[in-house]
């Protein structure tokens, strides 16, 4: 009898931890730092978004993302990997433009409500920059 109900309550202390864990784990892609583009971005769209910010100012991904802060307890060599989710000066200027260009679009050539307003570009990096990383009249 003692035995049975120690095999019950084993059970049920190993049931809930499992419930508990799977409410825990989203499908989610789970961005950090996501501020101006939308939480449930793809990683499809957003890899997509980057590489045509990337292509209208002619520069890679390091000129507003930084590489990984070394990790002082670590013992295995540091990568040379950037961190998406690390702020700087220039990620936020990227962040203004972004929303100035989703205000321009959403203001002026907003037609289709289904479409987010970071997705319309309509007016886009390459409107101003001209291929370059900073516009001309700069």
């Amino acid at each position: 009898m003692f035995h049975s109900h120690k095999t019950i309550v084993i059970v049920s202390v190993l049931l809930i931890t499992v419930i508990g864990t799977a409410f825990t784990i989203t499908t989610e892609p789970g961005y950090k730092n996501l501020q101006v583009l939308p939480k449930d971005i793809t990683e499809q769209r957003l890899d997509s978004m980057m590489n045509a910010y990337n292509r209208a100012l002619k520069v890679s991904c390091d000129f507003c993302h930084l590489k990984a802060k070394k990790d002082m307890f670590s013992i295995a060599p540091p990568k040379d990997e950037l961190d998406f989710a690390l702020d700087n000066p220039m990620k936020e200027e990227a962040r203004k433009m972004i929303r100035l260009q989703m205000e321009i679009n959403s203001k002026y050539f907003y037609n289709d409500t289904t479409i987010k307003p970071a997705y319309l570009n309509v007016v886009g990096c390459n409107t101003c920059h001209r291929g370059n990383p900073f516009p001309a009249y700069e």
